[in-house]
């Protein structure tokens, strides 16, 4: 079945989405909108010559007529993240940019889904609603995706352990005020809290931890790559790909993507990230999974954060 996605910023994170994208099987086409069209060009013809050992795929430079028929369009138009910025501090430039893409991208795709990948993104998924007055079930951001699998990176370091054993998820926004559910984290479906003392031949122990060094490596470790190579694009290409491969399949698949609120754990009218079921559809529910107190707190105080930039944004 041809898979067409639609990649909106064929910058240093678009262009490698696009990669992955053909890469990894999850689409036949891929078409790169970009307004420095030169760039998108360039790209779509480095891309294209590596697909003879790929397969049956192509990728394009084209206009946003080009993108009719899409089965997703993703967006990652943006100014990008400079060192020392947090997310947040771009949202109003970014904004002014999602605004002048809804209009032209909705009208020739309109049963598209819409993911959102510029930051900050969980500002950026809920102007896109606003604008466009889709669904919400269509429009979703990458969320904590990426934040989720670097903390299953440092966690399988820990506990010396395959990455995919590890399931634990961030929650609340893409930033700050993220937080790890540290209640419902597992290994292999042992409790976190309880692996070591599972261990019946310890051969191997894990490392010393302690959850605020955890959480301080997720939130940080994307400014520390930005510092050192000026973006990230490797982590956020992938959780990309992985959701746009959910997206194609019967079966619901649970990510932290983000996407609006509407009395899921008393939260109302803002987009961020809790458990979500998506298939074919979009969203199909999201999953109020139990959290602790504490962490039912801290997923508020998220969305309070998050809305406190809301109400400054001129949309």
């Amino acid at each position: 079945m041809k898979k067409k996605i639609t990649i909106i910023g064929a910058g240093a994170v678009g262009a490698t989405t696009a990669f992955a994208l053909l890469a990894r099987g999850a689409a036949s086409e891929v078409v790169l909108i970009d307004i420095n069209t030169e760039r998108a060009m360039g790209e779509a013809l480095d891309i294209k010559q590596a697909t003879p050992f790929i397969g049956n795929c192509d990728v394009i430079a084209g206009d946003y007529a080009d993108a009719a028929g899409s089965q997703a369009v993703i967006i990652t138009s943006g100014i990008g993240r400079k060192p020392g910025q947090t997310r947040l501090d771009l949202v109003q430039t970014n904004v002014g940019i999602i605004k002048d893409i809804s209009d032209k991208i909705t009208k020739v795709a309109p049963d598209a889904i819409y993911i959102l990948v510029a930051n900050p993104v969980d500002i950026l998924t809920y102007a896109f609603l606003k604008y466009t007055g889709l669904p919400k079930s269509q429009v979703f951001g990458t969320g904590t995706v990426l934040d989720t699998i670097r903390l299953r990176t440092y966690l399988a370091e820990i506990f010396n352990v395959n990455k995919q054993q590890v399931h634990a998820h961030v929650l609340g926004e893409h930033g700050d005020s993220s937080f790890v559910a540290w209640s419902a984290a597992t290994i292999a479906g042992i409790p976190l809290s309880e692996y070591r003392g599972a261990l019946a031949s310890p051969y191997i122990l894990p490392k010393e931890y302690t959850h605020e060094e955890v959480e301080e490596y997720v939130r940080k470790s994307g400014g520390q790559i930005i510092a050192r190579k000026g973006c990230t694009v490797y982590g956020i290409a992938m959780s990309s790909t992985k959701i746009v491969k959910a997206l194609s399949g019967d079966a619901e698949t649970a990510m932290t993507i983000s996407s609006l609120h509407e009395g899921e754990y008393g939260i109302n009218d803002v987009c961020l990230s809790s458990l979500s079921l998506i298939d074919h559809t979009g969203v199909r529910s999201i999953l109020t999974q139990k959290l602790s107190d504490a962490e039912y707190k801290k997923m508020h105080e998220s969305a309070e954060a998050l809305k406190s930039v809301i109400k400054n944004v001129k949309f």
